[in-house]
């Protein structure tokens, strides 16, 4: 079986003190295989529309599974990272349509407070999490499921600077 990956998009979302979001999400085949008691925490991301820019994917994205709309684009990693599935979720997973995810990746500043955040469902889109929080950008990759992994590490490596210099600013305020 041959299947496509899925284009989308995924956001680091960064607050004030320099940490991530990152939401807690249980999807339908984490039932499936060496993934029966697994809860996985992720960064928000979501497929292109067809004909979508992905930028505005990317922000149509963080509202549907987080609320948030007072945010800015600070940062992008250029060109797309892959995943693929394991193969015990192929034909499971992602409706059983695609083989994994091509993301292109994008850094966001949250200029809300934490009160905007919602992961409740928007409109016919059913809710993504069922609980969220903030952490240090290093953490996030061991919080992720396993094949996506080295696709976090790769995206924390990139934004990095952000993450620091997020700190760097508070200090210097």
């Amino acid at each position: 079986m041959s299947l496509p990956l899925r284009p989308c998009v995924g956001v680091v979302l960064f607050n004030a003190q320099g940490l991530v979001w990152v939401g807690r999400h249980r999807p339908k085949w984490a039932r499936h295989g060496s993934f029966a008691s697994d809860t996985f925490w992720q960064m928000p991301q979501g497929g292109i529309e067809p004909r979508e820019p992905s930028r505005e994917a990317a922000f149509r994205e963080l509202w549907e599974e987080t609320g948030v709309r007072s945010a800015v684009l600070i940062g992008e990693i250029p060109g797309w990272l892959t995943y693929e599935l394991p193969p015990e979720l192929l034909g499971v997973a992602l409706k059983g349509r695609y083989a994994g995810h091509r993301l292109r990746w994008y850094a966001m500043r949250f200029e809300g407070d934490d009160s905007e955040i919602d992961i409740g469902p928007k409109g016919a889109t059913k809710p993504e999490f069922d609980a969220w929080r903030w952490v240090p950008l290093a953490d996030v990759p061991s919080l992720a499921v396993d094949f996506r992994r080295l696709v976090y590490e790769e995206v924390a490596q990139e934004f990095a600077r952000l993450a620091r210099r997020s700190l760097s600013q508070i200090a210097a305020e």
